[in-house]
């Protein structure tokens, strides 16, 4: 199995992803074993003197002015686990926690946190044996880190709690341990708190929805370029010295994908036919630059992941110098911004495609093709449901668009005033690329059965590709009214697991 090596620099975006998804090993290079060492005599130095320290002898958050003996400070370590550990609510995603483990474990190696390399080992270890604490939707701020996600994880370190086994089966985290050989770890000075306090999870649902929203955007490229040929649209605006002289990159490329799909078509560029035309209605003619600025925003996303992926995000840290300083690094504003500006694109790519799935459907907008794509319209329905659960669909992304971020509730008696949400940014934006994928597939269903319905005319090679590929997924093709559902599964399924763009990619090659 494929091994991720964590050092002291951070880790790569493809390495989350191989952790959280592909069950990647994971390994601590030496010099994330060093630094770890180094930092943790920082920390018992810190911890041998009369003085308090923040983090190291005193409480937390609002409880910091308190000095704790040395013969409390277990204790106060463990505590601080148990307490913060108190999420409610339905169970978070295996990926995401698997994520969220694997980028603590990123800043616990940078050797900024004051953690023993021990605690850092079990980390790998509980990774490795494929266990996954029980983590709820509900209890992060996204402000001193996603304080509960984390705890529920730091929990499971300490064999308390409940985890969920490889084999998927829920139990008692200490047995799991046991049964794997991994010791629970018994917290020191400033442990627990290291363990908690982090951006962690909202990172990597970040990075996970930036990989997905990858693929849909092309996805929704080709989608939209079966249905300017479904609609008998014009290719012409797609060409590239149009977008050039607009130098938006996301623009120029989603063009470029378009172009590519359609390169071949007998069915573009019929404007002076029967029903003539000028131009392509906005949700044809602006595909590219609509998806385009979702592509811009995803870029402006990801380099926010990168610098966050090569932060060390704690508090109090310790630095190369000896100190161990407070600081506010751990507020979640930059993540959360970006989570939620791509909710707001994934909204707008959304409801396009279903404002042309609708012009489809609608025989006086469709330029010749039967009500709502039906076989004997009347009697038969056609798609006109599908097109309503669409539509259903991208009302519910334009309430998951509403910013997260522009909220805060303050929390630990005031000094905790301003927090960011960004766990909450994080959760919705999930639940949208999830509902645009849904959206997109039924852009496919009405896109493919509009392409058949033209007969003798011949598509674009890509998108012929593209639809007897969805055939043979189980994506059914015209006819008459018949149980949709499945159907509509078969679609979702199809571009969920890459099988639209691979389709496509096999006549344009690689798209953008």
């Amino acid at each position: 199995m494929h091994s991720v090596v964590v050092g002291t620099t951070g880790v790569t975006a493809h390495d989350v992803l191989a952790v959280a998804r592909a069950g990647a090993r994971v390994e601590l290079s030496e010099e994330a074993v060093a630094a770890l060492a180094a930092a943790r005599e920082i920390v018992d130095a810190l911890a041998a003197k009369p003085e308090p320290v923040y983090g190291v002898s005193t409480g937390f958050g609002a409880l910091a002015t308190r000095h704790i003996s040395p013969e409390l400070r277990a204790q106060l370590q463990r505590n601080i686990v148990r307490s913060h550990a108190a999420g409610m609510g339905p169970r978070v995603e295996r990926e995401v926690v698997r994520a969220l483990m694997f980028l603590r474990l990123k800043t616990v190696c940078s050797g900024h946190t004051g953690v023993r390399p021990e605690v850092a080992q079990t980390m790998a270890d509980v990774l490795n044996a494929q266990i996954t604490p029980v983590v709820h939707e509900y209890g992060s701020l996204g402000c001193s880190g996603d304080l509960a996600p984390l705890s529920h994880c730091a929990l499971t370190l300490m064999g308390e709690g409940d985890a969920e086994g490889p084999d998927g089966v829920v139990r008692p985290a200490g047995e799991l341990l046991r049964e794997h050989g991994i010791e629970p770890v018994e917290l020191r000075e400033k442990e627990g708190l290291a363990l908690l306090n982090g951006t962690d999870g909202m990172l990597g649902m970040l990075i996970m929805a930036l990989a997905d929203l990858d693929s849909l955007y092309k996805s929704a490229d080709i989608t939209a370029a079966l249905s300017l040929e479904g609609l008998l649209g014009t290719d012409k605006v797609l060409a590239p010295e149009l977008h050039a002289i607009r130098p938006h990159p996301g623009q120029a490329a989603s063009a470029a994908n378009m172009l590519a799909v359609l390169k071949g078509s007998q069915l573009t560029g019929h404007h002076q036919d029967d029903a003539p035309r000028v131009q392509d209605a906005y949700s044809v003619r602006c595909a590219p630059q609509v998806a385009g600025a979702g592509r811009d925003t995803l870029a402006h996303a990801r380099l926010v992941a990168e610098r966050e992926l090569a932060a060390a995000v704690d508090n109090p840290v310790v630095l190369p110098d000896g100190r161990v300083e407070s600081n506010g690094n751990f507020h979640g504003a930059p993540v959360a911004y970006v989570l939620d500006f791509l909710a707001i694109a994934a909204a707008d790519l959304g409801s396009i495609a279903e404002r042309r799935t609708d012009r489809l459907l609608d025989k006086n907008r469709s330029h010749g093709l039967p009500p709502f794509l039906a076989d004997d319209a009347g009697v038969d329905s056609g798609l006109m449901i599908a097109q309503y659960t669409q539509a259903a669909l991208v009302s519910e992304l334009k309430r998951l668009a509403v910013p997260a971020s522009a909220d805060s509730i303050p929390s630990s008696a005031m000094q905790e005033d301003h927090v960011s949400m960004g766990w909450s940014a994080a959760r919705k934006l999930r639940t949208a690329v999830d509902n645009l994928t849904r959206v997109i597939a039924v852009e496919l269903y009405a896109a493919a059965r509009a392409v058949e319905l033209r007969e003798g005319l011949e598509p674009a090679p890509a998108s012929r590709a593209v639809i007897e590929a969805a055939r043979a997924a189980g994506v059914g093709g015209p006819g008459p009214d018949r149980f949709l559902a499945p159907d509509l599964a078969a679609a979702d399924a199809f571009v969920r697991g890459g099988g639209l763009v691979a389709a496509a990619e096999t006549v344009t090659g690689p798209l953008r």
